[in-house]
């Protein structure tokens, strides 16, 4: 006779116990394990990998464990709320520290600038590099990005199921937003029309990047990713598995069990359940990308559980290498951008499926956290750019020493170098992301996020198969470590709302994402490779 089901942090007797398989242990899993388990529920997560963290991966170097994947936590209040629903706090599982500074940002031509957690430090090195009217139009830049990301953060990141009714309502209330939104232009036109430098709508340009799309396809609003970033950038004390790691132990100790290098490779339903590595559980929640159910790798009778709209057209991938050497040649912060000499150089070999020969490269100097300069050997991640890959066929030696050539060459360029060179073992390329997450193509963000319309098309938490739910960066709100932790609160709201209404009655046939009250949360308010 199954026990009753507590809810953890209230005590109360909430129905029947229920069991939920978590098939991946992401940062979306993690986040989803961690609440459930904290509710009471019989929690089991399965990863086919060797350690949680998903994209949130490491790799070993001389130097120590190195970041494969996303590099800093950005809000913060929604990694607070986590472990405040699971009854601890952040600071007392992981060392945070605060980045003075965002990034360090440069240009072939020698031209540097910082962009600080301090606005008016940014303000004023935006002045001494660009002059007056640029801080001008910074300026007025940022209050846009803040107006929007203000506006939008409760009805589309924080409500389960955003509707076109709920955004047109929330334009309504305020007017000045469509001006704002530039609902008609790319990000790269708005930014085109909003600063008279060119370099620093290249710049704002690349927040696109952080959600896997180019800035000449996305939408205006995403300028509002920006400021996410400007609120505070904090880095994790040993990198940020780290993180996972610390979600990982927690919901432990709220009773979830973690079993690793199981590899799914079918969900079977029964008897109003599933069947999934010979064993039955009331619930699935899914944890990979939504494309794998439509494209039958977790079988047959899951491929109508999300549209073919919520799987594509599929979002970038990206080539990364992370290794320590020494570097010399330039003065790194702990985040460096290089950017492409033509601000049209990149995004169109992209969109044509083509490695870009001359790119932006993102390096995380992760040693350099606090203004630290180290001695000896340090770590290091970079980050290019590369299109999505629709086939399994291995890397070969040419597309290995293209990807090292346009990333290292391109970095002497501008005076930095390594010793010694990074080999091509600490190198992952797209089709080194297609094999560790299937179905993905190795598109790091899901589905893309190109159109007006995009964010409405992400799949939501509930599927069209009753009793099966998305978390992750490929589900609603999307891509980023933030916005993966907070798609387990959408899953995990949805899961505990439909087995609490199905305790002592048959469900409500709710589908496809149908927005219910939240039953577990108040409100909470990447420099990234997805999650």
């Amino acid at each position: 006779m199954p026990s009753r089901m507590t809810d953890r942090m209230t005590g109360d007797k909430t129905g029947y116990s229920a069991s939920v398989a978590i098939i991946g242990a992401g940062i979306g899993g993690l986040a989803a394990a961690l609440r459930l388990a904290a509710r009471g529920l019989d929690v089991t997560v399965f990863e086919r990998h060797a350690t949680p963290g998903g994209k949130m991966r490491t790799t070993q170097s001389q130097a120590g464990p190195v970041d494969a994947g996303p590099t800093v936590l950005t809000m913060k209040p929604v990694f607070d709320a986590l472990f405040a629903e699971a009854g601890a706090r952040l600071e007392d599982h992981v060392t945070l520290t605060q980045e003075p500074c965002l990034a360090r940002h440069f240009w072939r031509d020698g031209t540097q600038l910082d962009l600080m957690a301090d606005p008016q430090a940014s303000r004023d090195n935006v002045a001494h590099v660009f002059g007056a009217k640029s801080a001008r139009e910074f300026s007025t830049f940022s209050a846009r990005a803040a107006k929007l990301f203000d506006a939008f953060e409760a009805p589309m990141m924080h409500a389960a199921a955003p509707t076109r009714m709920g955004l047109a309502r929330t334009v309504l209330r305020r007017p000045s937003l469509i001006a704002a939104m530039a609902p008609h232009q790319s990000l790269s036109q708005m930014l085109a029309g909003q600063f008279s430098e060119p370099k620093l709508a290249q710049l704002f340009g690349r927040y696109a990047t952080y959600v896997g799309g180019s800035p000449d396809a996305s939408p205006a609003i995403l300028s509002l990713i920006c400021h996410a970033e400007a609120q505070g950038v904090w880095h994790v004390k040993g990198g940020m598995h780290r993180l996972a790691r610390a979600i990982e132990a927690l919901a432990r100790t709220r009773g979830a069990r973690f079993i690793y290098r199981a590899d799914i490779a079918e969900i079977t339903p029964v008897d109003g359940g599933f069947v999934l590595d010979g064993r039955r559980f009331d619930t699935v929640l899914f944890n990979g990308d939504p494309r794998a159910l439509k494209e039958g790798f977790l079988g047959e009778a899951m491929q109508g559980a999300v549209p073919e709209r919520a799987t594509g057209p599929r979002s970038l991938s990206a080539c990364v290498q992370s290794f320590a050497a020494e570097a010399k040649g330039c003065d790194l912060a702990a985040h460096n951008v290089f950017f492409s000499d033509g601000v049209n150089a990149e995004f169109p070999p992209l969109a044509k499926g083509r490695m870009p020969q001359d790119a932006t490269i993102y390096l995380c100097a992760q040693d350099r956290f606090g203004g630290f300069t180290p001695k000896g050997p340090e770590r290091f991640e970079t980050i290019m750019n590369a299109p999505p890959s629709f086939d399994d066929t291995p890397e070969t030696t040419k597309d290995i020493a293209q990807c090292q050539t346009a990333t290292f060459q391109r970095l002497t360029q501008f005076g930095l170098t390594f010793t010694p060179e990074p080999q091509p073992d600490s190198l992952t390329m797209p089709q080194g992301f297609a094999r560790m997450f299937p179905a993905s193509n190795g598109a790091l963000y899901g589905r893309s996020p190109h159109g007006m319309m995009a964010a409405f098309k992400r799949p939501t938490a509930r599927t069209a198969i009753r009793g099966l739910y998305l978390v992750g960066g490929g589900a609603h709100p999307g891509a980023g470590v933030p916005m993966a932790t907070l798609s387990a609160r959408h899953a995990a709201e949805a899961i505990w709302t439909d087995l609490s209404s199905t305790s002592t009655s048959p469900r409500a046939a709710t589908r496809g994402g149908m927005s219910t009250g939240s039953a577990m949360t108040g409100s909470a308010p990447s420099r990234s490779l997805g999650s």
